[in-house]
């Protein structure tokens, strides 16, 4: 799980970690959410994203574990290290895939921590859905969850529909919109991680 879209991590600069995609190829959801972390690059923030060959190298989460692997390690680390998060997810059935929420529920492991989970963390979300329907039930369980991992979901959130957005390997996509709405994601997390480690530090 070394794979960094802005080069080596920089210690010197907040991170913003992103999770997100299929197994398989490079998908749709991971292009929205490399050009969400672009985004979030060019405001200064390191960025590290976990897209879907990550996360399928990630055991199905057990809570009775005594040991995690290498990958789990890493991928606890990253989160706990980060100023913010972007989660992208594509709509499969109607909500988040299993393997999005896999990743997430392995956030178990920082219960325990000063800042348990993904509080006081902005968080920034994103859709993907071959059709409308799935786009909103996918964002509305994103940030239920983000709620129960206490995390802060901003403002803006992107829905893709891919039916009629296009992406490509040189990081666009069809519709200059939607490559707005992802780099207005970025923005956002990387405007908001500043507040939160005030109010981190601030005990509120």
């Amino acid at each position: 799980m070394d794979q960094v879209t802005t080069g080596d991590i920089d210690r010197q600069r907040p991170l913003v970690v992103g999770i997100g995609g299929t197994i398989g190829a490079v998908s749709s959801t991971e292009r929205a959410l490399c050009i969400a972390l672009e985004a979030a690059a060019q405001q200064g923030f390191a960025t590290r994203m976990f897209g879907g060959a990550d996360m399928a190298r990630l055991p199905l989460y057990d809570p009775r574990a005594t040991t995690r692997t290498p990958d789990e390690r890493a991928f606890v680390d990253a989160v706990r290290g980060a100023s913010a998060v972007i989660i992208a997810s594509p709509g499969y059935h109607g909500s988040i895939s299993g393997v999005v929420k896999n990743a997430l529920d392995l956030l178990e492991e920082t219960a325990k921590d000063g800042r348990p989970y993904l509080a006081d963390m902005p968080v920034g979300l994103i859709a993907t859905a071959y059709g409308w329907q799935a786009t909103g039930s996918t964002i509305a369980a994103l940030r239920s969850i983000v709620h129960a991992l206490r995390g802060w979901p901003t403002p803006f959130a992107a829905a893709i529909n891919t039916q009629v957005t296009r992406f490509d390997d040189e990081g666009g996509a069809s519709d200059p919109a939607v490559v707005e709405q992802l780099r207005l994601i970025g923005r956002q997390v990387a405007r908001f991680a500043p507040l939160a480690r005030v109010a981190a530090e601030s005990g509120q």
